[in-house]
């Protein structure tokens, strides 16, 4: 089996791109700044409409932070999880953490079992879970297809040797899959370092607006952003060169 590119994408037309760049699945998301929260029913739906050979995940997290949830977020997860099989994507991706920083198991198990018959993907809540080899085993019994991670560093390349690791642990009984800071550039170094096989980037290129008249005194959300008249969206030809 050759490598297998995941993209996350951030809107229906970043699913298009990533398609026609040749990745073989996306993860769906909205809120790309907090990480990336759950995306609209329309986004799924549009995405859906617009694409024809490429698998769509969504992620199941309901805000951005941390990953300890309320009584109330954990209802609007299983909500959309709902959702999800309503829509027939092909997979989730959700973590739940405990105050102490372990993976929440009875709840976990909860939605691992609501997710059947759909793909389950542990996001990088894995990455700041403590004991990632207890967690580990823990998801493996769960049922979960596999681990987005980056080594519980700041981006893969830096998480090579967990990253490795976890595969050699893993032995094939789920995929270890490397994600955050995958790029051109060092995507075959880690491949060659950990034995991975399937890795999530997001192959993203900025993209600005065609407004002619511009208010730029009027931010719409955080100071973070640097500009209303620029967005990202995932880059085909970058999609093409992961491939």
């Amino acid at each position: 089996m050759g490598r297998i590119i995941e993209i996350c994408a951030n809107s229906a037309q970043s699913c298009v791109e990533a398609e026609a760049g040749g990745a073989r699945r996306v993860e769906l998301c909205s809120g790309i700044p907090e990480g990336g929260v759950t995306p609209s029913y329309g986004e799924i739906r549009t995405a859906q409409l617009l694409t024809s050979n490429i698998d769509i995940n969504i992620i199941i997290r309901p805000r951005g932070g941390d990953f300890l949830y309320t009584r109330a977020e954990v209802q609007a997860m299983l909500y959309d999880i709902e959702m999800a099989k309503r829509l027939k994507v092909h997979g989730v991706a959700f973590g739940c953490l405990t105050k102490q920083g372990y993976f929440d198991i009875p709840l976990m198990r909860r939605l691992v079992e609501d997710s059947k018959p759909l793909s389950v993907t542990c996001h990088r809540a894995f990455d700041v879970c403590r004991e990632p080899f207890v967690a580990l085993e823990q998801l493996i019994e769960l049922g979960c297809d596999r681990i987005l991670t980056s080594g519980q560093q700041s981006d893969a390349a830096r998480g090579i040797p967990l990253i490795k690791e976890l595969v050699r642990r893993a032995g094939g009984r789920i995929i270890i899959m490397p994600g955050c800071g995958v790029r051109e550039d060092n995507i075959a170094r880690i491949e060659a370092e950990t034995g991975a096989k399937e890795f999530h980037t997001s192959a993203r290129s900025v993209v600005y607006s065609v407004m002619e008249y511009r208010n730029e005194n009027v931010p719409m959300g955080s100071a973070v952003v640097a500009s209303e008249f620029e967005t990202v969206q995932t880059d085909r030809k970058k999609v093409a060169a992961y491939v």
